[in-house]
């Protein structure tokens, strides 16, 4: 297995991959802001459900990708926005909207991960980490 220096990026990619494929489910390493990313997406309607699997040597988080009822898959498309190369801060007036209102910022802020709306509501800025629509 590689070393990864954006885990962030790899766990949103395999998400994109996975739903663009037409996978039900996707694993991939856990850590405590993969699953806190994948309780944001489940709150929005992105995925189905998501499970920690501590089972072997290193707990993995296994992802239920959701699906319209055409077969399309509800997550569009997403963009990692701050990345270890380039650290992307704003502050809780300049938290950017996506497709204007139509999809979701997450951002990290010093009270735990929150979408850009309830940050912006409860006057938190962070990091940006990514956009999903």
């Amino acid at each position: 297995m590689a070393v990864l220096s954006d885990p962030i990026s790899d766990f949103l990619t395999r998400l994109k991959n996975a739903s663009r494929a037409g996978n039900e489910t996707f694993k991939a390493p856990h850590s405590k802001i993969k699953e806190a990313i994948a309780k944001i997406l489940q709150d929005e309607g992105y995925i189905w459900n998501y499970e920690v699997d501590s089972t072997g040597k290193f707990p993995e988080i296994k992802v239920k990708v959701k699906y319209a009822d055409n077969g399309n898959p509800i997550l569009t498309d997403l963009k990692r926005v701050s990345k270890p190369g380039i650290r992307r801060y704003v502050g809780a007036g300049e938290i950017p909207r996506v497709l204007n209102g139509l999809g979701i910022s997450i951002v990290s802020t010093s009270k735990g991960l929150k979408t850009g709306a309830v940050a912006r509501r409860e006057k938190l800025g962070g990091e940006v980490l990514a956009f999903v629509w």
